[in-house]
């Protein structure tokens, strides 16, 4: 039986103990104190604050590609909504782009956001909506070309109501698709969050259309009682469709 400094055992209640409590201060409405505790208590945090990520869905992208395998050596990368950069940072390594990797071609990571984002070593990050007018022409421009992969982590802002955010959302990843199928690559990749809410089905049918394959998936590091999953387009059909 494992026992801490003082002697006493570290069984039962006092092991149960070690979660984090948090308070509702005054102001402070319960739903924000329960996602307070959440966020101290949870595992992906707290790994992202040791392993120097800026926040804890970068973690959703690692396994995304490392059961995907799109973020390769030499990969040029769109990432839309990059704020705060946690995908940005797990791309570097894997596509190469600052070059560290000898005899592995050198990738290239563009970031768009509304907000302005802090600046991360191999990438070059833009302040642009992704949906203004000519937006696609100007990624094309500062990408010197094609994408391999665009990603998007994008959700909007919650309104409070469940039917309402699925819909937001989905108009948000239908429009970051329709951006992906102007500026990625024959064979690319294009990977979104989306909330599952049945309003999905007309980007699925969409996705097939254009794309080889499409899978969608709950990475383990989502949230369990979250409804966001994430879909993984694979082997874009081009321009032509």
């Amino acid at each position: 039986m494992a026992k801490r400094p003082d002697g006493k055992n570290t069984s039962g209640r006092g092991q149960r103990d070690l979660k984090v409590k948090v308070k509702t201060a005054r102001g402070r409405k319960s739903s924000s104190t329960r996602w307070l505790q959440r966020q101290l208590n949870d595992p992906y945090v707290k790994r992202a604050k040791a392993e120097g990520y800026r926040g804890r869905a970068a973690f959703k992208i690692m396994e995304l590609d490392d059961r995907f395998r799109f973020l390769v050596p030499g990969a040029r990368v769109v990432d839309l909504g990059c704020a705060p950069g946690g995908w940005c940072q797990v791309a570097v390594p894997r596509v190469n782009a600052l070059g560290e990797k000898p005899g592995k071609a050198q990738g290239f990571i563009l970031g768009i956001d509304l907000q302005e984002v802090e600046p991360i070593a191999g990438c070059e990050i833009h302040q642009l909506d992704f949906m203004d007018e000519g937006a696609d022409d100007k990624v094309k421009a500062w990408l010197g070309g094609r994408a391999d992969v665009v990603m998007s982590d994008m959700a909007a802002a919650s309104s409070g109501h469940k039917q309402t955010d699925h819909l937001r959302i989905i108009a948000l990843c239908e429009a970051a698709a329709y951006l992906a199928f102007d500026v990625l690559e024959e064979g690319g990749t294009f990977v979104s969050k989306v909330l599952a809410g049945g309003a999905e089905g007309e980007l699925q049918k969409l996705l097939k259309q254009r794309f080889a394959k499409v899978a969608n998936v709950k990475p383990p590091a989502s949230r369990a009682d979250s409804s966001e999953k994430f879909v993984v387009a694979t082997g874009f059909r081009g321009a032509a469709g």
